[in-house]
């Protein structure tokens, strides 16, 4: 399949999409062995969890999003909270790279639609994390500069302003149905492709392309695969 209307914009979420967002490593690594094995991957799940309903209420740093997802977390397992190791987890984002073929990719589509990211990094954090993604983009726009994070369904609207575009004229590409496709569908985005990465469920009722390697995006736009 292959879009047939060439899109003002393609917009991107970016981490776990683009690049590829090693948070739990980061936990494990900062916490050591104090995280005992195990309710670690309990830790972990719960974090995530506490990590999106952080994000669905009243706008703060994201900074805040990740100490206060571990103070909970923490307290959940019995574990003590550390401010200085929340801090030190923050401070790794954006170390992080992409995942394998994504610069390639984003460099071929480059070619054929201009690119934007959506992202629910700070805006520092959405800049050097862009910059190590190796491609060009038109707008890089940050939940700070929103002021609300995804799912929020003011983030896409806040976007749709920021670009000058209706639904129909952008595609947008996430790894996350539960931050972006669930929201983008409602917003009236019918132009979607959710990158597999095997860290959600697939709901393919939401009407996304689904595909697992980076490099088949270009090819919907209709540019032969390398």
């Amino acid at each position: 399949m292959r879009f047939e209307n060439k899109p003002k914009f393609v917009t991107f979420d970016m981490n776990g999409t683009l690049i590829k967002f090693g948070i739990n490593d980061a936990m494990r690594e900062v916490l050591g062995d104090r995280l005992p094995a195990e309710v670690a991957d309990e830790y972990l799940r719960i974090c995530k969890a506490y990590r999106i309903d952080e994000c669905t209420g009243a706008y703060q740093p994201f900074h805040q999003v990740v100490a206060r997802s571990m103070e909970r977390a923490s307290r959940s397992v019995g574990l003590e909270y550390r401010e200085d190791e929340a801090r030190a987890v923050y401070d790794r984002i954006p170390t992080w790279g992409p995942y394998p073929g994504v610069t390639e990719a984003l460099n071929r589509l480059t070619e054929e639609v201009p690119l934007v990211i959506i992202t629910n990094s700070d805006t520092a954090h959405a800049v050097r994390l862009a910059e190590n993604l190796k491609a060009p983009f038109e707008v890089v726009i940050s939940a700070e500069e929103m002021g609300v994070y995804k799912p929020r369904l003011r983030a896409f609207e806040y976007m749709f302003d920021k670009l000058g575009v209706a639904p129909d004229e952008l595609v947008h590409v996430s790894a996350s149905p539960m931050y972006d496709h669930r929201s983008a569908a409602v917003m009236g985005i019918k132009d979607k492709v959710y990158v597999d990465r095997g860290f959600e469920h697939d709901e393919h009722w939401l009407g996304y392309e689904r595909i697992t390697d980076i490099a088949d995006l270009p090819v919907l736009f209709g540019l032969p695969r390398p």
